[in-house]
């Protein structure tokens, strides 16, 4: 509610775009929420962009269609955006900037925070650790996600991100603890085609009962973008720093609040960095992906896998490439593995999981966990290698050797990076599987393997036991 003791100005001097110039205004603060009422009486909502020398730059959610220089009254409130929290928005579905669209009822908030946040303070950080089940074999064996990690999926155009996220949301646990764990998740600038899909998924597979999901449509206001993984990790915060929860943040796709970012920008006639991104990109990105971790003295954790689709599969792109200097690994998914059928399409070779070795091990996964990864990795290298030798000199210039190399890189594509959708794999039968594939090869190849795991795990050890 706007009370009348706030400032208000009949003074627009421009209107470009969804951007409003106002003169006169004194002691506007940026991130300060407007309310702009039209000679009609229609109110709309805007969000002050820039404040200086006695003017303000505000962006209209809703758009300035209809909005008249000298006749339209802007109100400054004094209040930057805040979403209302409670832990009643777990199983419920909210549009962008936090509105109930599930046709249940108004939140009744226990308190309101601001939707920029309160990052953490690096010396309050703890570091991550502890190993989160995906229940997807190439990540949970070979990228382990830990938890407090940020750990971004790259894509590309008509790759199934989408479904793998969804799978995820659907399969995520914390093993072996009786912890409350919860997702939360992001639809940016998402087509009625995707929200309708997740929708369906959180519903029908019962994910939504430890879900809070916000969806923005592609035809929402590009202001409403910005907000909407700052709304999502708001309401992650306060699940996890002060309920306790364990929370998963699934932003999806950065790619498309990236281009909101750029099309604010070039409304704003900012100088342009690379490809038309502003130059502050990596500084915004980055007050989304630092709200991730373990804070000190809290029981609670914010872990991230936010998803982007690489334009034209450019990996050195502005929005990859800054998202990888800022995160701890990335996964990725390959248009190769995906024309072969083979789902989830991850190829392990490029992807990384920077803090891996301090979720796996002896008490979290199993002992031998880094060293089948390893192995695993080694052996898959080398038969990918040869696929390029035979498509040169043919399979008849191959040694046995390399033969059973060749045939080991078709088995772990087939048997341990494909699995079903609604295939819910532990790590142990993950660590199972690997084991079986490295059967195929010579023992003395194992050589990223202590000896007394491959007595301990090895097939033909455990068959004479």
């Amino acid at each position: 509610m706007i009370e009348s003791k706030l400032k208000e100005y009949t003074s627009i001097t421009e209107i470009y775009g969804p951007l409003l110039v106002v003169e006169g205004v004194s002691d506007a603060a940026y991130g300060e929420i407007v309310e702009v009422e039209l000679p009609t009486g229609e109110k709309r909502r805007g969000l002050v962009l820039e404040s200086a020398l006695n003017r303000a730059i505000v962006q209209v959610f809703e758009g300035t269609r209809g909005v008249n220089i000298g006749t339209t009254r802007i109100r400054f409130t004094g209040e930057v955006a805040k979403i209302g929290v409670s832990e009643d928005m777990l199983g419920r579905i909210f549009n962008g900037s936090g509105k109930p669209i599930d046709k249940g009822p108004e939140i009744i908030p226990e308190e309101k925070l601001p939707i920029s946040g309160s990052p953490l303070n690096p010396a309050a950080r703890e570091y991550p650790r502890d190993f989160i089940q995906t229940g997807v074999s190439v990540i949970d064996g070979m990228n382990s996600l830990v938890r407090g990690q940020k750990l971004p999926l790259f894509s590309g155009s008509g790759l199934p991100h989408n479904i793998l996220a969804a799978q995820i949301a659907r399969q995520a646990k914390v093993r072996g603890k009786e912890e409350s764990f919860a997702i939360v998740f992001a639809g940016i600038g998402i087509t009625h085609e995707e929200a309708s899909f997740f929708i369906k998924e959180f519903r029908e597979t019962g994910a939504l009962e430890r879900s809070v999901v916000f969806l923005n449509l592609a035809n929402d206001p590009a202001i409403e973008r910005i907000m909407t993984p700052r709304v999502a990790l708001t309401v992650a915060e306060y699940l996890a720093f002060e309920k306790d929860y364990h929370v998963l943040v699934i932003l999806t796709d950065i790619t498309n609040y990236a281009e909101a970012l750029r099309e604010i920008s070039a409304a704003r006639y900012e100088v342009p960095g690379r490809r038309g991104y502003p130059g502050y990109m990596y500084t915004d990105l980055a007050t989304i992906y630092e709200r991730a971790g373990r804070a000190r003295g809290k029981k609670g954790s914010i872990t991230m896998m936010p998803i982007l689709t690489m334009p034209g599969d450019d990996r050195t792109h502005p929005i990859p490439d800054l998202t990888g200097y800022i995160t701890e690994g990335q996964i990725f998914l390959s248009r190769e593995l995906y024309r072969k059928g083979i789902y989830p399409p991850i190829d392990p070779l490029p992807s990384l999981s920077r803090l891996m070795k301090s979720g796996i091990g002896k008490g979290r996964t199993r002992e031998d966990h880094a060293n089948v990864s390893d192995q695993l990795y080694a052996a898959y290298a080398e038969g990918r290698d040869l696929r390029d030798l035979v498509a040169v000199v043919g399979e008849e210039a191959l040694t046995d050797r390399d033969r059973l190399y060749l045939k080991f890189a078709d088995e772990f594509e087939r048997k341990f990076i494909n699995q079903g959708y609604y295939e819910d794999r532990s790590i142990e039968r993950t660590l199972e599987i690997a084991w079986d594939l490295l059967s195929m090869l010579p023992e003395r190849d194992l050589k990223k393997i202590k000896p007394e795991y491959i007595k301990k795990y090895h097939p033909k050890y455990k068959r004479q036991a």
